[in-house]
């Protein structure tokens, strides 16, 4: 299913905007989703802030590919799940994802999605599992210290993250074959 990177790309840079150097924010200089800190570690190169304001799409497309949706083999994915997956690896690292994944199909929530989990993952239905991801994300960002400075933004993530996670699912349904 790699063939919704793209998409689930688009959709996810438009909830992490622009260039932003929030000191609330334990993330610290970000562009595009990327922390100066993930930029670094993935091309070897200072990420000065001239290089974090300066990036593109184009720019971070392999290091998201590479970093996250790779990682957690999104491509393996139910469409829908595979976005959502995704959304959320960026948002709070892949291994949350990768557990709550894991949990919602009754895997070993190890934050490594490999073959069990994906054995898992076919035995449930798309809408359930990204239900019960929502859930667990929902209560994860309520119990986060500073909620009362980002929750509603992250709440909000979550509910449109999981909203064009169903239009996926449906869309996909739509052109399965009937009967």
């Amino acid at each position: 299913m790699n063939q919704n990177f793209d998409e689930s790309l688009e959709l996810l840079l438009q909830h992490e905007g622009g260039f932003v150097n929030d000191p609330r924010d334990d993330g610290g200089m970000t562009n595009l989703g990327v922390t100066a800190r993930v930029y670094e570690e993935y091309t070897g190169e200072a990420a000065t802030e001239e290089v974090m304001r300066n990036l593109q799409p184009s720019d971070v497309a392999p290091l998201y590919r590479k970093l996250y949706w790779d990682r957690l083999r999104c491509m393996d994915l139910p469409t829908g799940v595979d976005y959502f997956c995704f959304d959320w690896g960026v948002n709070s690292g892949t291994g949350r994802s990768a557990k709550a994944l894991q949990r919602a199909v009754d895997a070993e929530p190890d934050g490594s999605v490999g073959p069990i989990t994906l054995i898992a993952v076919d035995k449930r239905l798309p809408i359930d599992i990204l239900e019960d991801m929502y859930r667990e994300r929902d209560a994860f960002y309520r119990a986060l210290k500073n909620f009362d400075v980002f929750g509603k933004g992250w709440i909000r993530r979550n509910e449109e993250a999981a909203n064009h996670a169903h239009v996926m699912i449906k869309r996909w349904r739509d052109r399965m074959p009937k009967g």
